[in-house]
């Protein structure tokens, strides 16, 4: 981390979490911080679903909530980013306080409950800077309150697929009651049918963003449903409800979605396993403690395309992305390597080998 980076994570961390978060979404809509984006790589670049990007680092949904900087994100280094959850109304979400650092883990734990300005507004943004160049993905939700929540998952896809590069279904979320119900086989057959007929028009790829706390015939129940309704990737994972071997005592106990470091053994696990039980042709994308080029790259030989990261930003600043992009470039020239293709499922077995804890 710089001296720079350690004066704005000292700054940062003076305010409450949700208080920081704010401050951070207002430097990066003024143009701050500036740091390094990491080179452009030939080698690092990945076709995917019909898009180019650049590299395969991106930013995580329930950063940009609202589709605020979704532009500013790009110019830190990310190869894409992805905004959201975006419900079809406003809510407020959980009361506060709902988010808490774990410093001692470099995890948070938040039980924000999409809180999310609502369809209206972040259609507005997204419109602003439709023909702008860089891969921005929307991620949709339900609302807390909602009758029909497959319903606002429909209506989510079918307002958002004209200006998003691909969009994401989001049924993983802990913090909204019954959400993580959605991923029984049942109800995500009947929202996976409704969701890809909603899209059919401008045909976008669609993702599903699935939980880590998952046994191993909810897996493979979520694979079959993913390959019948011809879904094009699934994000792998949200935040983890487990607090195995957290060394912050102090809130380890709050009620919400563990991330950061000690997400990912686990959800890198979960990956490899969903990698063997889907096939090397769907895209998979690597989410749950990304911190470094180390990490990310092992992500991708447990079986993802690309990676992503959130929580790690919090703990190493805003060159982060650049410092993993430049890492990653630095080990395709080690290794002679001519595609991060290359490295892909090169550990999928020992990762799937692992116990889900």
């Amino acid at each position: 981390m710089s001296v720079l980076d350690r004066i704005g994570q000292k700054l940062l961390f003076s305010f409450d979490p949700e208080t920081a978060h704010g401050l951070s979404i207002a430097a990066l809509r003024c143009g701050l911080p500036v740091g390094a984006t990491g080179p452009r790589d030939a080698r690092l670049k990945i076709n995917l679903c019909g898009l180019d990007f650049p590299n395969p680092l991106g930013m995580a949904a329930g950063y940009d909530k609202n589709a605020e900087v979704p532009d500013a994100l790009l110019g830190l280094g990310f190869g894409f980013a992805e905004v959201g959850t975006i419900t079809p109304l406003p809510q407020f979400g959980n009361p506060k306080p709902r988010i808490f650092r774990l410093t001692a883990d470099e995890a948070v734990i938040n039980r924000l409950g999409f809180n999310n300005d609502g369809h209206a507004a972040a259609e507005k943004r997204l419109a602003a800077r439709k023909g702008r160049p860089g891969i921005v993905g929307v991620n949709v939700g339900a609302n807390k309150d909602s009758a029909d929540r497959i319903a606002d998952y429909e209506r989510g896809v079918a307002r958002f697929a004209r200006y998003a590069s691909y969009l994401t279904v989001n049924i993983s979320s802990p913090n909204t009651p019954g959400l993580r119900n959605m991923q029984a086989r049942e109800q995500l057959g009947e929202l996976l049918s409704r969701v890809m007929a909603a899209r059919a028009s401008a045909r976008p790829p669609v993702f599903l963003k699935i939980a880590p706390d998952l046994v191993e015939a909810e897996l493979e129940d979520i694979a079959a449903e993913v390959a019948e309704k011809k879904i094009d990737g699934v994000i792998v994972s949200n935040t983890t409800l487990a607090r195995t071997r957290l060394r912050s005592t102090t809130v380890a106990g709050e009620a919400g979605g563990l991330s950061g470091k000690p997400l990912f053994e686990r959800s890198t696990a979960v990956l490899a396993r969903m990698r063997k039980l889907l096939g090397p042709s769907i895209a998979l994308i690597g989410v749950g403690g990304v911190d470094s080029a180390e990490t990310a790259l092992e992500k991708i030989r447990a079986g993802a395309d690309l990676v992503q990261l959130y929580t790690g930003m919090i703990y190493a600043g805003p060159a982060l992305p650049g410092r993993i992009v430049a890492g990653m470039a630095r080990f395709m020239e080690r290794e002679r390597l001519g595609s991060i293709r290359e490295l892909r499922d090169s550990a999928c077995e020992r990762w799937a080998s692992k116990p889900i804890s």
